[in-house]
């Protein structure tokens, strides 16, 4: 039956590249790469290699794609039955599975190869667990099992962090560690707050959210607790790590305190969609502008600016 829709669906070759690049869920990588360009200016104190920078984002987006992919092969049943999901390209009959997984591996050969190659095999390997992570942990054991699907699956998306960190220093520090729990920390209350949005989807095809098991109101409990303590973890990269900066500091602040009044609010409100909403589109702003604080504080103008500051005010 899917063969036969293949070739109806697919009228020009644009329209088969089209439904590849849908296969990789490109709207879920840019907040991926944030996540390792953040981590690869801190780790490179603000002077990293373009051609690095470059490989190491084309990698890790060549990795997530993969992982995507194979996520929308496995998920292909439930997707059909989501109205959120439905015109996806497996759901729809425009790709088979066959081709997909081919396409995946694929992607992740690619990933590994130019990782491996241009970086170091530390990033590579580093990617390569995080594929392997998403389909096996998140997508197969814990998606439709545990109410705790997100909480862990959670580290596949925080591994960017440490992906970007290893490509600059080949090691992991403290600080790698830091922005990885701190992304890790930050997934729940973001995800969360989307399936408040669309529980009945996921009650519909058995998927086990906390919305749909717990309910909203033990659910916004825990985007309050998750909110708090990543805010909380943002500040250790200033103290004591000391891997950030006053102008990161004024960010994460800022940030923060806004993504607790969101997550109050909605802790005053769990059964109303239009303030989960508000919240899962600020934690997506949240995270880019945090990481773009890092970006900004680590490079070696601001620190001349500051210490220029300091010496007109001394």
């Amino acid at each position: 039956m899917i063969e036969t829709n293949v070739s109806r669906h697919h009228e020009t070759f644009l329209q088969v590249i089209q439904s590849y690049y849908q296969l990789t869920k490109p709207r879920i990588i840019p907040l991926l790469l944030i996540t390792t360009a953040g981590s690869m200016w801190i780790a490179a104190k603000g002077e990293v290699d373009p051609l690095l920078l470059l490989v190491t984002l084309i990698g890790g987006t060549l990795a997530a794609a993969s992982a995507q992919t194979i996520n929308c092969i496995y998920d292909r049943d439930i997707d059909y039955d989501m109205e959120r999901t439905r015109h996806r390209p497996m759901p729809a009959g425009k790709v088979q599975p066959r081709d997909a997984l081919i396409f995946a591996i694929a992607l992740a050969v690619m990933s590994f190869t130019l990782l491996a190659v241009f970086a170091n095999l530390l990033a590579a390997l580093l990617a390569f667990s995080g594929i392997v992570f998403y389909v096996l942990v998140y997508t197969h054991w814990l998606k439709r099992h545990s109410t705790q699907n997100i909480v862990i699956g959670g580290a596949a998306g925080a591994i960017p962090a440490l992906v970007g960190w290893a490509a600059v220093t080949d090691t992991l520090s403290w600080a790698a560690w830091l922005i990885f729990a701190i992304v890790f920390l930050w997934t729940p209350p973001h995800f969360w707050a989307l399936a408040l949005m669309i529980k009945d989807d996921y009650a519909k095809v058995g998927i086990p959210m906390l919305p749909v098991i717990e309910g909203a109101k033990a659910t916004v409990k825990q985007i309050w607790y998750y909110t708090l303590v990543t805010v909380a973890a943002t500040m250790l990269l200033v103290y004591p790590l000391h891997a950030s900066g006053v102008v990161y500091a004024a960010v994460a602040v800022s940030l923060g305190g806004l993504f607790i009044h969101k997550s109050w609010r909605l802790l005053q409100n769990p059964e109303d969609r239009t303030v989960a909403r508000e919240l899962f589109l600020y934690s997506i702003s949240y995270m880019m502008l945090l990481c773009l604080g890092m970006v900004v504080d680590s490079l070696p103008i601001t620190h001349h600016l500051i210490s220029a500051a300091i010496n007109l005010i001394a």
